[in-house]
């Protein structure tokens, strides 16, 4: 059974493409691979307390990375594009 803290793994802040949604109210999270859309939104809706609008997901396979002499493959991973109700905000980092 998947919790919100397992199904939410890491915010996607420190992009220039993440910092142009956060302007439109959407934020961009790390999310386990096998949790669906329904499980995301209500993950950060538990976790946030905000109102989630719509979610938006997408698979990325891993890379092939070089270890030494040889190659290793990373994990495949999956990101969400989660678009909040206008006036709700995720405070991300303490800007302070």
């Amino acid at each position: 059974m998947l919790t919100p803290e397992t199904i939410i793994l890491r915010p996607i802040a420190l992009t220039e493409k993440a910092n142009q949604l956060r302007e439109s109210n959407q934020f961009i999270f790390e999310v386990a691979r096998t949790a669906n859309k329904i499980e995301i939104k209500e993950a950060v809706q538990k976790l946030f307390s905000v109102t989630v609008v719509d979610v938006n997901t997408m698979q990325y396979r891993g890379k092939d990375r070089r270890m030494g002499r040889g190659y290793a493959k990373l994990q495949n991973w999956k990101k969400a594009v989660v678009t909040l109700k206008a006036g709700d905000s995720i405070q991300l980092f303490d800007e302070g």
